[in-house]
């Protein structure tokens, strides 16, 4: 980031290539909406771009990406008062038998965890993404999202707790 700082635009592609998926994802599975996502996703790239000029070394280029994409998630879910919807078919991984009951299967292990996942509160859902999707540590997740490191871990702890009782019950 330093390097597209100072007019290296060949250092922003490898910063976008490197944490486009990782991010995508983590809006993605936020707001459970494609159409919105890339508009969100797009936002938060540019909203980059505006504050290269301002950026400094405070913690990982990371936390900083993440702090920006939940402030403007925060944002969204303030205006428009978003409720979450379960994930589409189409996100669904391929099963491991390509026999009906094999995908059938899959398909409501994934729906049970869809559900499980947005009847999760916002704020440890949103920790669960940014550790899973983003492989951020609780460190990261705490600096991101403004809360202390116990709170971020917390909150990641009952997430998981939750997600693997949602799963249990199955």
């Amino acid at each position: 980031m330093l390097a597209y700082r100072q007019g290296d635009a060949g250092a922003f592609e490898v910063l976008y290539a490197r944490h486009k998926g990782p991010l995508y994802r983590f809006v993605l599975r936020s707001v459970r909406e494609r159409g919105l996502a890339e508009e969100l996703y797009q936002e938060i790239w540019m909203r980059v771009i505006e504050a290269r000029g301002r950026y400094t070394v405070q913690a990982k280029f990371t936390t900083w990406l993440y702090t920006i994409a939940h402030n403007r998630l925060a944002d969204h879910w303030r205006k428009r008062g978003l409720k979450l919807v379960e994930l589409a078919d189409h996100d669904a991984p391929a099963p491991a038998a390509d026999e009906p009951e094999s995908r059938a299967q899959g398909r409501q292990s994934l729906q049970r965890f869809a559900a499980a996942l947005g009847a999760l509160p916002e704020a440890q859902r949103e920790a669960f993404l940014l550790h899973e999707e983003s492989g951020m540590s609780v460190a990261e997740i705490a600096a991101a999202t403004g809360v202390g490191e116990e709170a971020a871990k917390s909150r990641v702890r009952y997430a998981l707790a939750k997600l693997r009782e949602a799963m249990a019950d199955g």
